[in-house]
């Protein structure tokens, strides 16, 4: 109970660090309101909040095993062409910020173009089960960031497991208003599939040795938002917005 004595001390890195759990679980609350509004509207919730449930056992589970994640920065194999050698963490990080990049591109081309250029005829449904896989993929991808960020901002472990509960709990609540906000303006969501390319590139950059400051991409995306809200704004309601194909359900 030493920590008890110097509350102003783990306070500080609590509230600091649920802030950045926050800023980091945001891609992962609208790729997954992207994937659960693929469901019947009446699974699209049950989807989300297993989804961002799912992200937070995942995220326990990794920051309990700390000394197991301290071996993924052992060197598995290297690329001779770049003279870079891949470990366990950046294998992880390839390989979701491929998947990342190439599900958005597919998410965009199903938009826009339709997967066949007309309705599905078996009218058969997008399955519950292989949403909450790919949702499951991506939430071990993304909680690496987000662990290894509670790793070296805090020293107490019950510090860095309530900062992810408090964050994926502010997330939960929030995860209907930003699935609805993006569901009901296509720009948006094509903004954000964007986005989460801009993401799956930066995943294998990092993966490849070429570090990317986060403060670029989070400005980019920032800005990118501002300027499609004030889009909207002086669009208002007289005009029609774009329709996207939507998954047959």
């Amino acid at each position: 109970m030493e920590f008890l004595a110097h509350p102003e001390v783990w306070l500080v890195s609590l509230l600091t660090l649920t802030l950045l759990e926050i800023v980091l679980g945001i891609d992962n609350v609208i790729f997954i309101s992207i994937l659960a509004g693929k469901l019947p509207h009446s699974q699209q919730a049950k989807a989300r909040q297993l989804g961002l449930s799912l992200a937070l056992v995942t995220r326990i589970i990794l920051l309990c095993s700390i000394s197991w994640l301290m071996t993924l920065t052992k060197p598995l194999f290297t690329i001779p062409v770049l003279n870079h050698s891949i470990n366990g963490k950046e294998l992880i990080l390839l390989v979701g910020g491929l998947f990342l990049i190439g599900k958005s591109v597919v998410e965009i081309h199903e938009k826009l173009e339709g997967e066949t250029g007309h309705a599905n005829p078996t009218g058969k449904a997008v399955s519950f089960t292989a949403v909450i896989v790919q949702i499951l993929l991506l939430d071990i991808v993304f909680s690496l960031d987000s662990v290894i960020t509670a790793v070296g901002m805090a020293n107490q472990l019950w510090v860095m497991i309530a900062a992810v509960v408090i964050a994926l709990g502010v997330m939960l609540l929030f995860a209907g208003a930003i699935s609805d906000f993006v569901n009901r303006h296509p720009t948006i969501k094509m903004l954000a599939l964007s986005f989460l390319i801009l993401i799956g590139v930066t995943l294998v950059g990092e993966s490849l040795g070429q570090h990317i400051p986060k403060g670029y991409i989070y400005f980019s995306m920032a800005f990118a938002f501002l300027v499609e809200m004030l889009n909207l704004r002086l669009r208002g309601k007289s005009a029609h917005p774009v329709e996207l194909r939507q998954s047959v359900k």
